[in-house]
């Protein structure tokens, strides 16, 4: 069933419009500061051999592209988990989901899964654009690596939330503009904190991605993620419980 609801999912995606508008300038965004990094890693190739240990060209250009994503998915994934309930409850149609012999956790995982597969083959390019730099120099796999399973956790994390977001509402804009603002409100929070052991820095999901953006793979981050993500959804599937049980 699961497996079901997120193919539904994705074949809602892919058939409006505004889904390929938003792919094509998100790739345009993608290129265009992959190759404005790689010129600049270019320019300043020069100074840069003259250092003993130089920064290689993944620290230089991978990771400045990989945190651009993870802002970008921080302002873009709002956009789609609007509708995954709120547009459903206003066109009436999630009365007749939650009347089906289906289980909250099974609506909420499948909406769940099929939109995160969708923004994974909408991020899929970056490692695919930075490995064609494998052709003319040696890449970090590792960093390479750990960005991608840290922008992974960090894009699950904001669905989950978006997803909560989405399921207090009626309205798909007033879930847009919630789930926006708690996200950029963390990330404004966990930047404007001045003391590091500021409890803001342990609530900001850009803030854990900082470690894997720098080549790190630390189980405390990769648990915030987990227990982020989990707590948003278990918190979405009791909304929706609560609305099968009480109308």
């Amino acid at each position: 069933m699961i497996r079901l609801i997120a193919m539904r999912e994705l074949r809602s995606l892919y058939a409006m419009p505004s889904t390929w508008f938003v792919l094509a300038v998100l790739q345009f965004i993608f290129a265009w500061f992959f190759l404005a990094r790689l010129e600049a890693f270019l320019e300043i190739q020069p100074q840069l051999a003259q250092l003993a240990n130089p920064p290689g060209v993944t620290l230089t250009v991978a990771a400045p592209l990989f945190y651009t994503a993870a802002l970008l998915l921080m302002m873009l994934v709002p956009m789609f988990t609007m509708r995954l309930i709120a547009e459903e409850r206003r066109n009436q149609t999630l009365a007749l989901l939650l009347s089906a012999p289906l289980s909250g956790r099974h609506i909420v995982l499948g909406k769940f899964f099929g939109l995160l597969s969708f923004l994974l083959m909408l991020i899929a390019s970056l490692p695919l654009m930075l490995y064609t730099l494998a052709l003319g120099t040696s890449l970090d796999h590792g960093l390479l690596l750990a960005n991608c399973i840290g922008l992974l956790l960090l894009t699950a994390s904001y669905v989950a939330l978006g997803m909560y977001i989405s399921a207090l509402t009626t309205q798909p804009i007033i879930a847009a503009i919630g789930a926006l603002a708690v996200l950029v409100g963390l990330w404004l929070a966990d930047i404007g904190a001045a003391a590091a052991d500021s409890p803001w820095h342990l609530l900001s999901p850009l803030h854990h991605f900082q470690n894997f953006n720098a080549g790190l793979l630390d189980s405390a981050d990769v648990a915030y993620f987990v227990l982020f993500t989990t707590f948003f959804l278990l918190l979405t599937m009791k909304r929706l419980h609560n609305n099968r049980v009480y109308g």
